[in-house]
């Protein structure tokens, strides 16, 4: 019974529960990112430079596929090493991309929490002591 008396205090504890939001938040927020490049970023970028396609860039290490093949068709062929250092070309391309646009997400929303911070705080309440004070300097000026 030990076990699932202290897994039980380990799942409720405030840790977990923070943790698990966290992932599904980061899986939902990871999709809005995704989409962010896919559907926004990268149609801009191939109308400015063209369609990048960097799958054609690989190196066969045993020389046993012929040049010019689709990288998918390079691999299958028997016996062939692919060193496919175009894809790493992309998915480099595509991590500089995402962490731009994350960078501008988190510059634009500590902007809008330096706003809210920035805000004047009222004035706080004065205390007995000093509602007191004010009575007695009232009361001698009036004297």
């Amino acid at each position: 019974m030990g076990f699932v008396k202290e897994f039980k205090e380990f799942a409720v504890k405030g840790n977990a529960i923070d943790l698990a939001v966290g992932v599904i938040i980061g899986a939902a927020f990871g999709k809005i990112v995704t989409s962010i490049i896919e559907d926004l970023v990268m149609p801009v970028v191939s109308k400015i430079i063209g369609q990048p396609d960097f799958s054609k860039l690989w190196v066969d290490l045993n020389a046993k596929a012929a040049s010019g093949l689709a990288l998918a068709d390079a691999k299958k062929v028997q016996g062939s090493d692919i060193f496919a250092y175009g894809n790493f070309i992309t998915v480099a391309i595509n991590f500089l991309l995402i962490a731009v646009v994350i960078f501008m997400m988190v510059k634009g929303i500590n902007k809008l929490k330096k706003k809210q911070a920035e805000a004047p705080a009222a004035a706080p309440a004065p205390t007995n002591e000093e509602v007191l004070l004010t009575e007695i300097r009232d009361a001698l000026r009036n004297k």
